[in-house]
């Protein structure tokens, strides 16, 4: 039985690269025969640094009008997405803050968010929280596929690497993919030596789970889990020519702050390639 991913929920900004998430989002749904809804969500001028916690009136008005021209060009960026035939996708706005808590809990009625990797150098996502894409899920429980700022394959999941350990985070992350793995041509596993459970008579196992999802995929079983993991699974997906890397999202909360393990902030902050995460 094919898995569904009935619901597509992509952030959009006033950015240059809130257009080809919701292109890549619009490819998503014509192969799975997805909704996508846009929901625009940034951070408003009068609480961002210079500027709070106080400010004049004047200064507020002035402001406001600046995020008023933000808002219009994006949704401009939007209507001209949507020029192209395609799949309909649906325009909303955060009005609450924080947005990234508004964006969440939007996010808990779709099967699949669609954000952007955070680029410290871009003064276009300045009014995004750095931490958005982490603390969305964090908050939500819901999976991303977050796509990287540098370049965006044309291709959407056609070959798909799996970075695979005995947690959670990661099942959940492969039960999230069951769609994009279902359809793509080609999937591996990437994994390295752990502790498997002692079970008598038959056990289950990953490989087991994805045949019975109709899901084949070549394995490459490594050694000892190396300390730059990481950079090691960015290496062996370009070396696998995948366009699509699943994996858990590790991390905590600590005083109102979202703090990821070293493997999920090196990919994070590394990315060449969409990469799917669960927490």
């Amino acid at each position: 039985m094919k898995s569904s991913l009935m619901q597509i929920l992509v952030h959009f900004d006033a950015s240059r690269r809130a257009a080809p998430r919701l292109e890549y989002a619009r490819q998503l749904a014509r192969r799975h025969g997805s909704a996508v809804a846009a929901l625009y969500a940034v951070t408003p001028s009068f609480v961002m640094p210079p500027f709070a916690p106080t400010i004049g009136p004047g200064v507020a008005v002035t402001l406001r009008e600046l995020d008023d021209e933000r808002l219009a060009g994006a949704r401009a960026t939007f209507d001209r997405a949507l020029a192209s035939t395609g799949v309909p996708v649906s325009w909303g706005e955060v009005i609450d803050y924080p947005v990234t808590g508004a964006f969440a809990q939007q996010a808990l009625y779709a099967d699949l968010l669609v954000l952007g990797q955070h680029d410290p150098s871009d003064i276009e996502s300045a009014d995004v929280p750095p931490d958005f894409a982490e603390t969305v899920m964090a908050i939500s429980g819901r999976p991303a596929l977050i796509l990287p700022y540098a370049v965006v394959p044309p291709t959407v999941g056609e070959t798909v690497v799996i970075a695979w350990k005995l947690t959670r985070e990661a099942a959940r992350a492969v039960t999230a993919a069951m769609p994009l793995l279902q359809s793509a041509q080609r999937v591996h596993v990437v994994n390295w030596s752990a502790d498997e459970p002692v079970v008598g008579g038959v056990s289950l196992d990953l490989a087991g789970y994805l045949k019975r999802h109709g899901v084949e995929a070549t394995w490459h079983r490594q050694e000892d889990e190396p300390e730059r993991l990481g950079e090691l699974l960015l290496s062996s997906a370009f070396d696998l020519e995948a366009d699509l890397l699943v994996m858990g999202c590790y991390g905590h909360s600590r005083a109102r702050e979202w703090l990821l393990g070293g493997t999920s902030r090196a990919v994070l902050q590394s990315m060449t390639l969409p990469v799917l995460m669960a927490h």
